[in-house]
């Protein structure tokens, strides 16, 4: 069956569906990894990805955000950053599967026992919540702009980039 796109799942609806212990055939998280790069070093600069609007972003999209800025990271600067994703998908997303095409109408039981099947996890994100850490070098700060920028635009709310300086004044 076909998946639907992400923007079914976007809102902000009813309550959260996430106790697995209660639910069976919940897919995985399709997250690999929620740390890169070099994770002993401390670095002097801290841009942070928050969401503008509450949302649920689905796992995939997480994904996508975090292999676009590490790419690039990676490229640019090897081993010479430090990224982790703040936020971990455990909201179960449900779905009520339709036959449709030919003949569907005697194969389709409609409505009955429509609370659905879980198909996907998401997060959900509330107002100017952080997705996204990224720890760089201060003369880097260009390059950590754009990384988020290019993971901004796989989440499916507006996002902002906060800059922080680390070091002791």
């Amino acid at each position: 069956m076909v998946r639907k796109p992400g923007s079914m799942y976007r809102k902000v609806e009813g309550q959260p569906y996430c106790r697995r212990e209660y639910m069976g055939g919940v897919p995985h998280s399709k997250i690999v990894q929620f740390n890169a790069g070099n994770l002993k070093m401390n670095f002097p600069l801290r841009l942070t990805l928050m969401v503008e609007e509450a949302c649920q972003i689905r796992d995939s999209a997480l994904e996508a955000s975090r292999i676009a800025a590490v790419r690039l990271l990676e490229k640019e600067l090897p081993n010479n950053f430090k990224l982790k994703m703040l936020k971990y998908p455990n909201n179960v997303l449900r779905e009520h599967k339709m036959a449709t095409g030919a003949g569907a109408d005697r194969v389709s039981d409609g409505m009955r026992a429509a609370f659905g099947k879980p198909v996907s996890i998401a997060v959900r994100a509330n107002i100017n919540e952080k997705i996204i850490r990224l720890d760089i070098p201060t003369d880097k700060i260009e390059l950590g702009k754009k990384a988020l920028k290019k993971a901004a635009s796989k989440l499916p709310s507006p996002c902002r980039i906060i800059a922080e300086n680390l070091q002791k004044a």
